[in-house]
């Protein structure tokens, strides 16, 4: 986004990666094990925490679902309570994780690769999943956890059998990803369990963005508020460490929030997009300094999200050739995924700068990238009509006109198909408000002309909780009630 002074778009939050180790696990391969031998330590909780690594979790006497103890996870606003355990295993070997449990949101795991989860066991429910090891791994972490601020869970005889097979398909062994890095990454199509089939791919919908780097709102939480499943998470950037793609520039791709977030998403059927860039640096684009590094990581960040969309934001200027190029790789090397840019409106001509926005779009047209959507930044510029909602409406129209001058073999219809557009709720940096009146105009609008997509700048900011005041991070500074703009463009289908 384009939003600059106190929108949470920076690489501040220095300290909250959380990154864990984890082994390759590809999901899918199922063998019927040699031997069943649990080899999860002290799998009832029997010895309290002994063996567990736990943030709100104790043992407790009541609920069991055997013996005479269970775990009790207390989750709060910011801890969802889980407890792991590192746990030996064969290589190249087939193994079912179970676990019994009761309460909301109750989740079930390996770090960085499978997972399960129950929205809601009012008695104890088992819980499943099966997986293969990778070749020469010999270790891997087991969670449990629940979700923020939805309670109390409690988990009993965890088990983990299975070992001394080997995978029946030859098709099921792990995919590792190229990536630049020598971190472990999850399977290319790494979609949850529970999940009867994968999400749809893309299409018509809201996908406000959500700043992933910040703890709340979760994704899932809003989703169970308003029913709205689709997000564009922001914003992954490179790193300290150069072409190492991270969440904010500072927390590891596989932090355990994040990817279980992601997870209960998918599993509720929704979608999502990451976002590259944005307005603060290192941009993962200047970070790589090669075509084959560059795709390394964007594939890295598919392995590991299950994510297929790739929104590029870009608000500065780098190797755009580069860029496109490693696009196009992935593309081929990644089918099905898919990739929209996200480019800034400016000054008198409502439309996008050109020298930069025009010319990513050309240059991605002559590498061969396709471009499902073409995003421009309707907020912070500088020209206005009289009505702040007529204005975001004209610029969307400008772009329009801009991109027909790159896809002149399109029709009208095909062009507005490709169109997203992104205002800011409430309190524009520049001063212009953009209000509930203005989401009906341009919601209005986008059915009209059957347009890809609304996005807005951002979930977190979509409450009144600081009306009157200035921009804010955490709220849209008008008085509006929570995820007011959320759920007047949720209903969004083209």
């Amino acid at each position: 986004m384009r939003a600059r002074g106190t929108i949470p778009r920076r690489a501040w939050l220095a300290g909250l990666a959380a990154t864990l180790a984890a082994g390759v696990i590809a999901a899918g391969a199922v063998a019927t094990p040699a031997a069943a031998a649990n080899v999860v330590a002290n799998p009832g909780f029997e010895s309290g925490l002994s063996g567990w690594s736990c943030s709100l979790g104790t043992a407790v006497s009541s609920p069991v679902h055997s013996g005479a103890k269970a775990l009790q996870g207390a989750a709060s606003a910011s801890d969802n309570a889980q407890c792991t355990q590192t746990v030996t295993v064969v290589p190249s070997s087939s193994y079912t994780l179970t676990a019994w449990v009761q309460g909301a949101y109750v989740y079930l795991g390996v770090t960085g690769g499978v997972s399960t989860w129950t929205p809601s066991a009012g008695s104890w429910t088992q819980l499943s999943t099966t997986f293969t090891t990778a070749a020469g791994q010999t270790s891997l972490q087991i969670y449990l956890h629940g979700w923020y601020a939805q309670g109390t869970y409690y988990a009993d005889d965890v088990a983990l059998n299975g070992a001394g097979t080997t995978p029946s398909s030859p098709a099921a062994s792990p995919t590792r990803s190229a990536s630049p890095s020598a971190s472990p990454s999850r399977s290319a199509s790494p979609s949850p369990s529970t999940s009867t089939s994968p999400p749809p791919a893309g299409g018509k919908h809201a996908w406000p963005y959500i700043d992933i780097t910040f703890s709340s709102p979760s994704m899932v939480s809003v989703a169970n508020a308003t029913g709205q499943k689709y997000f564009t998470l922001a914003f992954i950037l490179g790193s300290s460490a150069g072409c190492d793609p991270k969440w904010g520039a500072q927390i590891a791709l596989n932090d355990s929030r994040i990817i279980n977030d992601i997870h209960g998403i998918q599993a509720m059927g929704g979608d999502l997009k990451v976002s590259f860039g944005g307005a603060a640096a290192p941009y993962l684009e200047g970070s790589c300094s090669s075509v084959a590094s560059l795709a390394a990581a964007y594939e890295k960040v598919i392995d590991t999200t299950g994510i297929k969309h790739l929104d590029i934001d870009i608000e500065a200027s780098f190797n755009i050739d580069q860029m496109n190029k490693a696009l196009k790789q992935v593309q081929s090397e990644r089918p099905g995924t898919t990739v929209s840019f996200t480019l800034m409106v400016v000054g008198d001509t409502y439309g996008i700068i050109d020298s930069l926005g025009v010319d990513v779009l050309k240059n991605a047209k002559s590498n061969g990238v396709t471009v499902s959507t073409v995003n421009p930044m309707t907020m912070d510029y500088g020209a206005s009509v009289g009505d702040w909602g007529d204005s975001v409406i004209m610029a969307a129209g400008k772009v329009v006109d801009q991109m027909k001058t790159v896809w002149p073999e399109k029709s009208d219809a095909q062009i507005k198909a490709m169109l997203g557009v992104t205002p800011m709720i409430g309190r524009n940096d520049t001063g212009p408000v953009f209000t509930q009146a203005h989401a009906n105009k341009l919601l209005a609008w986008a059915r009209t002309n059957h347009i890809d997509s609304i996005a807005f700048w951002s979930v977190g900011r979509d409450n009144g909780g600081c009306p009157g005041g200035g921009v804010s991070p955490t709220c849209s500074s008008i008085s509006q009630s929570t995820y007011e703009f959320t759920n007047i463009f949720k209903g969004y289908t083209g």
